[in-house]
């Protein structure tokens, strides 16, 4: 069976360059970008792009619509099904436009990758997120050990991430000298951490406690004093390893190098909440628990919109529509309290009807 087809290697080859370089996108995007053509052209038996017809992306939606995930064994999501024929339309658009394609397929064909309306309500329908409350944070810090140097790393990393709402990937990349204990900041310098959209901002410690403050500020003091590291130093070093005396790998203290990327990150997020018996959050979800504590502390447009820009986000509808989700049970709370409210207004606009009533009734008694 053929693994590949030299002329769509070709052509994938300069649309991923086309992403990169004109559309900005990340590796990590284009990633997804290629999972999904490639899913298609293993579907067509690596048919040469140019033979595309509007009954390979009919056939090939009810394939995707009967194929099932090979981690659970279930039907794909629709979030699944909508994101790859996404991708795969937005190809082939551009394909529509590029030589020695135009002839051949046109632009009124990709939208054959649509979804169906109601699949497509579905898979772009809202859910809400899983995001951990700050006590349950709090918690996972409190069952954490702190004895060794691993674990103290360990445990500050959880407490930055909540302190300053940074994603893994840029606390992953993040040396001392972007940390300023004085003014309680982290300058999120896009030139050398790696930010969303290699963004550069400021971000100052957010006001979940001067418990989870002290951990981290603890931390970089060990770093500098007693470990002597420099500026230029990770902040989160990654793991030394060494040979045991039963001859395999053990942990063996902090090496100076930083984490290649977020990977680390996450398995101590996944080993810290299973410690303190509770449901694994990944780092992301802290900050949902930063927009969600906003929301509740933030008393005025101005307050929030610094709140907002604390995480990085430029318009605060990022913060409102990506992260600021109300739980059904906070939206239950907030629906019985205007109940209260709407109760309160009648009962007044009543008494002042009956105080003007009688009010009236005097006078003309008089």
């Amino acid at each position: 069976m053929t693994k590949h087809n030299a002329r769509n290697e070709r052509i994938k080859r300069a649309y991923f360059i086309y992403l990169r370089e004109a559309k900005g996108m990340s590796e990590t995007s284009i990633d997804q970008i290629a999972k999904a053509i490639s899913r298609f052209e293993a579907y067509t038996h690596q048919r040469d792009f140019k033979t595309f017809h509007i009954e390979q992306a009919k056939a090939f939606k009810q394939r995707l619509a009967e194929q099932r995930s090979e981690r659970r064994n279930e039907p794909l999501s629709k979030a699944t099904v909508y994101s790859t024929l996404a991708a795969l339309k937005a190809f082939f658009v551009w394909l529509a436009g590029q030589p020695g394609y135009k002839s051949r397929i046109s632009y009124a064909d990709a939208e054959y990758f649509n979804l169906n309306l109601k699949d497509a309500r579905i898979a772009k329908a809202s859910r809400e997120p899983r995001v951990p409350t700050l006590e349950q944070i709090r918690h996972v810090l409190q069952s954490m050990p702190s004895q060794t140097e691993v674990e103290l790393r360990n445990r500050a990393l959880i407490a930055f991430a909540i302190l300053t709402g940074a994603r893994d990937g840029a606390i992953a990349s993040m040396n001392l000298k972007h940390i300023d204990l004085d003014r309680k900041l982290v300058e999120q310098d896009a030139r050398e951490v790696r930010t969303k959209f290699s963004k550069s901002f400021p971000t100052f410690f957010f006001p979940v406690g001067d418990e989870i403050q002290a951990i981290v500020v603890n931390w970089v003091k060990f770093l500098v004093v007693k470990k002597l590291f420099g500026f230029d130093d990770p902040v989160f070093p990654a793991t030394r390893v060494a040979v045991g005396a039963n001859g395999l790998f053990v942990a063996d203290g902090l090496d100076r190098r930083a984490w290649s990327n977020a990977g680390p990150i996450r398995t101590i997020f996944k080993e810290a909440f299973e410690r303190a018996g509770l449901q694994y959050f990944n780092p992301h979800s802290f900050r949902n628990t930063l927009a969600q504590l906003g929301e509740r502390v933030c008393r005025t447009p101005e307050e929030f919109k610094a709140w907002s820009q604390n995480l990085g986000h430029e318009k605060v509808l990022t913060t409102f529509s990506s992260y600021g989700q109300i739980t059904d049970a906070r939206q239950r709370d907030l629906m019985r309290g205007l109940a209260h409210t709407l109760e309160g207004t009648a009962e007044n606009e009543r008494l002042v009807s009956e105080f003007l009533r009688v009010l009236e009734t005097s006078k003309y008694g008089d």
